[in-house]
């Protein structure tokens, strides 16, 4: 079963998002681009929060939107990131010959660190390759530009198939997001993730407003087998 993650930028979302059917807690901004970082005393206090209430359930964050050059910047943020109690550290990569040093500069550090490529331009299969090869928890792929489409408009099924064949067999988890909606339940479970992550689909309008309680509960029920997917719905 594909486990829902769900991307918040507060204590109160973060509550409705682990109270109304979330595998992963996703700390983000989404006002900031497909990575957009919080501050981290924000990203400490989510989740100081989560715990005090006693949810348990796993936690990344991003470190914000960053190019492959700066390294030194990267494995800061990472650092301050991963500082704050998180489980995972999610760093975006961007195709390019930089990006495989940032990957090997990523799996030495002290944290969990899981690798986000950023598909919109297509998947590059050696930097893929190179990452499962090197020691992450999990690897994921999502994309920048939410206004042009979803991740399924963005990258052949035939290229997800392979990367999450690929993130499997290394024994990663494979993760997949980019403007994923309702009406693409059919083609996750088809592609069968080890996780899939939600904003849009699960705000009152665009994933830059607050999150819908009830559009969270009803994706949880459609992604865990737990609800029938109505034609209307897509």
């Amino acid at each position: 079963m594909t486990r829902m993650l769900v991307s918040v930028r507060s204590v109160d979302e973060a509550l409705i998002a682990a109270r109304g059917g979330a595998d992963f807690i996703d700390l983000k901004e989404p006002s900031d681009g497909a990575l957009g970082g919080l501050p981290v005393a924000t990203i400490g206090a989510i989740v100081g929060a989560l715990r005090a209430h006693g949810i348990g359930l796993p936690v990344s964050a991003t470190i914000g939107d960053l190019p492959m050059h700066a390294l030194d910047r990267i494995r800061a943020q990472v650092d301050a990131v991963g500082a704050c109690g998180v489980d995972y550290v999610k760093v975006g990569i961007e195709r390019g010959h930089e990006a495989f040093a940032v990957l090997d500069s990523l799996a030495a550090c002290d944290w969990p660190v899981v690798p986000v490529f950023i598909a919109d331009n297509g998947l590059d299969a050696a930097l893929i390759a190179h990452a499962c090869a090197l020691d992450f928890p999990g690897i994921m792929v999502d994309t920048a530009d939410k206004l042009a489409g979803s991740l399924f408009d963005a990258v052949p099924m035939a290229d997800l198939r392979t990367f999450v064949a690929k993130v499997r067999a290394s024994g990663r988890m494979a993760g997949a997001a980019g403007a994923l909606r309702v009406a693409h339940i059919p083609l996750l479970q088809a592609l069968a993730p080890d996780f899939a992550g939600f904003r849009s689909a699960v705000c009152v309008a665009d994933r830059k407003t607050a999150l819908c309680p009830e559009r969270l509960a009803a994706l949880a029920a459609l992604l865990h087998g737990e609800a029938a997917l109505e034609p209307a719905a897509a």
